[in-house]
């Protein structure tokens, strides 16, 4: 068996791997997909990296490949319907994403409340001469407030038992409603989308980035939110349309945005940088060490139990 990696990083996490079979790695950067489509005729495993797209023609060029083994729990750079209508197996790395990326959503929530980076970023700039008068800088209360999920996953459900430790109320959308031992065990109620927005104080986007989920956050969803509310993006960039946010915080539609992806790529609208009630963080969800190197040890156990059947494969059934 032959596996190839398009990315040079984490190579600890394949120490497992190297040992039981062939694998191939760039050396000190990542295979371009020019590269990567001249070698996968040879290749049983592809092991890609979230932003490398896995393409009908990459696919159609690979009559050896079987697996799919995306460093991700997000897929949206692979054409999974056509994989899957191809006989090919698609997996991703869930587990190990959950915690940090609850953890990003939860600092992007009480930063843009409390104003914790404007404020810093006012002493570092303006030193004495910021005003810090006891009504100078007031934020917004997070515990007693309601939190609402648009993506009750694993990511969703992490986040609602931190929100419950804060003493928020918790409601949620998502595309089915959980059973209801899994409600009442999250403490957290079903709504409708409309029902979410128009009640939340936060609304928190947690939900896989499809077809369906592009643009789940437009201009009428920001005319239906509370002019107080916050909006959190853990998720994918464009769930949300970022011109109509730019409009809606411009305009008080909303009081504020935490963002840890955006619209466009990398870097959000400049129109957001100048912006102080929000807070951008470049897609550092999922960034520690640890969390890095975990995922690399996913990626190759979906590799190894995919084909040698020894332990759970993270698979993805559907687009």
């Amino acid at each position: 068996m032959k596996i190839l990696v398009t990315y040079d990083m984490f190579r600890e996490g394949f120490a497992e791997l190297e040992s039981k079979y062939e694998v191939t790695f760039p050396e000190g950067r990542d295979f371009t997909y020019e590269e990567v489509f001249e070698m996968i005729p040879e290749y049983d495993v592809l092991c890609s990296m979230f932003d490398f797209p896995v393409n009908k023609e990459l696919i159609d060029h690979a009559p050896k490949l079987r697996l799919i083994a995306n460093y991700a729990v997000g897929y949206n750079n692979i054409d999974v319907a056509y994989a899957l209508e191809k006989g090919l197996t698609v997996a991703n790395t869930p587990d190990p994403v959950t915690a940090p990326t609850a953890n990003i959503a939860l600092g992007l929530m009480l930063d843009t409340a409390r104003r914790i980076t404007e404020c810093d970023r006012k002493l570092r700039t303006l030193g004495k001469d910021m005003k810090v008068g006891v009504l100078e800088n007031l934020g917004m209360p997070v515990t007693g407030q309601t939190l609402g999920i648009i993506g009750m996953g694993r990511i969703g459900k992490a986040l609602a038992k931190r929100a419950n430790a804060l003493g928020m109320e918790v409601i949620y959308h998502n595309r089915r409603q959980l059973y209801i031992e899994d409600e009442t065990k999250l403490n957290v109620t079903y709504v409708s989308k409309e029902e979410l927005l128009a009640k939340a104080d936060f609304v928190s986007l947690n939900a896989p980035y499809t077809p369906d989920t592009y643009h789940i956050i437009g201009e009428e969803e920001f005319k239906q939110m509370k002019p107080s509310a916050i909006l959190i993006n853990t998720a994918r960039g464009p769930l949300v349309d970022e011109h109509a946010l730019v409009k809606a915080l411009r305009e008080g539609t909303i009081h504020g945005a935490g963002l840890d992806v955006f619209e466009f790529g990398d870097y959000p609208l400049p129109e957001l940088l100048e912006m102080d009630n929000v807070v951008l963080t470049p897609h550092i969800g999922t960034q520690t060490m640890e969390t890095r190197i975990i995922m690399a040890r996913t990626v190759c156990n979906n590799v190894i139990g995919f084909l040698e059947g020894d332990r759970p494969v993270s698979r993805v059934l559907r687009p």
